[in-house]
């Protein structure tokens, strides 16, 4: 039981060394990929719209 509490005590020490050591996103480093995943997003929802759009009308026309 002794050895199950020093490796979950040295589980823990070994997170918290752990994150002391990460480097944080700066508020403008989140703004700025929040911004750039919002717009690759609307293009790629335009193009998927014409792309569908295309189809229908290509579908309408066969059958």
């Amino acid at each position: 039981m002794k050895k199950i509490i020093e490796r979950i005590s040295r589980f823990f020490h070994d997170v918290l060394t752990e994150m002391k050591s990460v480097t944080w996103p700066t508020k403008a480093d989140i703004q700025e990929g929040t911004v750039v995943v919002i717009v690759i997003s609307g293009i790629v929802a335009i193009f998927l719209s014409l792309v569908d759009f295309g189809f229908s009308k290509l579908v309408n026309l066969v059958f």
